[in-house]
């Protein structure tokens, strides 16, 4: 639940802060009809995420044994692509965000184009959400804890609503730099987790034969049934006795992504939409 809080909010706050940033342009522009417009392509956005979330819970179920297990580990890789892109997206062009956004939002407002509006909307929030149903669907699948980790998903977006709107309105200010440093730092080793989940899926089916031998017994700290076992493979993603190939490919991902989220920066961006 924890895990899926954290993806919750970090992708939602993603997604509150461009609507915020263009809803605030907007109303400062006293043009309330290209605010309703933005709010059409956000709703058509949300629709069109939990239709995605929708079809990857029935592809699955009706997927035979083998062919789910491929599917499994094909969505866990699409998911680790997903996180990569938007973790390396926002450290080149976080800072730029908010200027970005104004000059297109402008843009649109200078042509009249009402359709350029709900475009911006509808892209803005559907990146994350689809990112957000891949994510939790390789995560939740075949796990016992899918209702407490939906639940756990859905108070981060709801907290990060509230959060953006706090910004929105000029009650709260964060250093948006740090905070997705912290969090991006979670996302690599959920993510890592799902390296090495790909790579025990596609070893059943006899896609990966290299690297099977039992690496080290982790059964001390993933203890089946208990909830310090909930937190470490929510968290580190591994079996309790992970593979020589398992804990490689975890490996390859922690160690260089990790080094880029927390390498230092110059920029330290505090962010206020108002």
């Amino acid at each position: 639940m924890l895990t899926t809080f954290v993806i919750g909010l970090r992708e939602g706050l993603e997604a509150a802060l461009i609507v915020g940033i263009v809803a605030a342009f907007l109303v400062r522009n006293g043009d309330r009809r290209a605010l309703r417009a933005m709010w059409i392509g956000v709703a058509l956005a949300v629709a069109a995420c939990l239709g995605v979330a929708l079809a990857l819970n029935v592809a699955g179920q009706r997927l035979p044994l083998t062919a789910r297990a491929a599917f499994e580990g094909i969505l866990a890789l699409v998911a680790v692509a997903g996180v990569t892109y938007m973790l390396v997206w926002m450290r080149q062009h976080g800072s730029a965000i908010h200027s970005d956004l104004e000059a297109k939002a402008e843009s649109a407002l200078a042509k009249s184009s009402m359709v350029a509006l709900v475009g911006l909307a509808f892209l803005a929030v559907i990146r994350e959400g689809i990112e957000t149903a891949v994510f939790l669907f390789a995560i939740l699948d075949g796990s016992s804890r899918v209702g407490a980790g939906i639940t756990g998903a859905i108070l981060g977006i709801a907290a990060a609503s509230v959060l953006g709107y706090a910004i929105y309105r000029g009650g709260a200010k964060i250093d948006v730099a740090r905070f997705f440093r912290v969090t991006g730092v979670v996302l690599v080793f959920v993510a890592a987790g799902l390296v090495a989940m790909a790579i025990h899926e596609f070893a059943e089916i006899g896609w990966i034969t290299w690297g099977q031998s039992p690496a080290v017994d982790l059964t001390f700290i993933i203890a089946p049934g208990t909830v310090r076992a909930s937190i470490a493979t929510a968290f580190l993603g591994l079996q309790a006795v992970p593979t020589y190939a398992e804990i490689l490919g975890w490996l390859a991902f922690v160690i260089p992504m990790t080094w880029y989220v927390l390498r230092p920066t110059t920029q330290r961006v505090p962010i206020s939409v108002n």
